[in-house]
């Protein structure tokens, strides 16, 4: 399988905790700053995060809400880098076809009504639309790499999304910003979140290196085995 190469890079408290308004609390520009020195210039986010920092804030309803049940992809705009965002049953709407100046591209899967992909192409937004059910996360790592040319990314999270990708064997690099401080509430998601095979083994790791940055803040990184 061709695919880019795709390292996780988060940011969590000392417990593994991620919710967005407590990790602010506890970090700064150190997310910023190390994930520039990952070199990947697409960046792939979870609907959760993207709702909380880039989508509209009113969601996405068809009038129609029959899925369009078939495989597609749109191809608005070619370009070095890119801003996926995975929406499984296109729940977000955007402000614009760019994030950030970098053009946007949306992974659905096959459930989503035939309007949201019509607005996605009326506004300039590529998409890719693949999987019965949920998306074929590997599926959609191919046809990023072959129809849009990414050979380097970073998944950004949320914890579900981490988990889908660690499930489905596609990340080779964590990069880990170990913040100085404990959430502890109940419920909080989780860096890797949502799998729901109860028997499943850990994914072992490989230490690469381990830097103390300013903030008292850790940055870890690993390769999972035989990556």
């Amino acid at each position: 399988m061709k695919r880019p190469y795709i390292v996780c890079h988060m940011v969590a408290s000392i417990d593994g905790r991620i919710d967005c308004s407590m990790v602010d609390k506890i970090s700064g520009e150190e997310y910023y700053e190390t994930l520039e020195k990952l070199d990947c210039p697409t960046l792939l986010e979870g609907r959760v995060t993207m709702e909380h920092y880039n989508a509209a804030k009113e969601p996405f309803v068809a009038a129609d809400p029959t899925p369009v049940g078939k495989k597609s992809l749109y191809k608005a705009v070619e370009s070095d880098e890119y801003m996926i965002a995975v929406d499984t049953h296109g729940k977000l709407r955007w402000p614009a076809a760019e994030i950030d100046g970098v053009p946007l591209i949306c992974i659905v899967s096959e459930e989503v009504p035939g309007e949201y992909l019509e607005m996605l192409h009326a506004e300039g937004i590529s998409y890719i639309c693949i999987g019965k059910g949920a998306i074929d996360l590997p599926a959609a790592m191919e046809l990023v790499r072959s129809e849009f040319g990414v050979e380097r990314m970073a998944v950004l999270g949320g914890g579900h999304i981490n988990g889908g990708f660690l499930a489905s064997g596609l990340i080779d690099e964590i990069s880990l910003l170990l913040a100085p401080g404990i959430d502890g509430r109940k419920g909080q998601t989780a860096l890797f979140d949502g799998i729901a095979d109860m028997e499943r083994m850990p994914v072992r790791l490989s230490l690469q290196s381990v830097e103390q940055l300013q903030g008292d803040m850790l940055w870890i990184r690993y390769k999972t085995a035989g990556k």
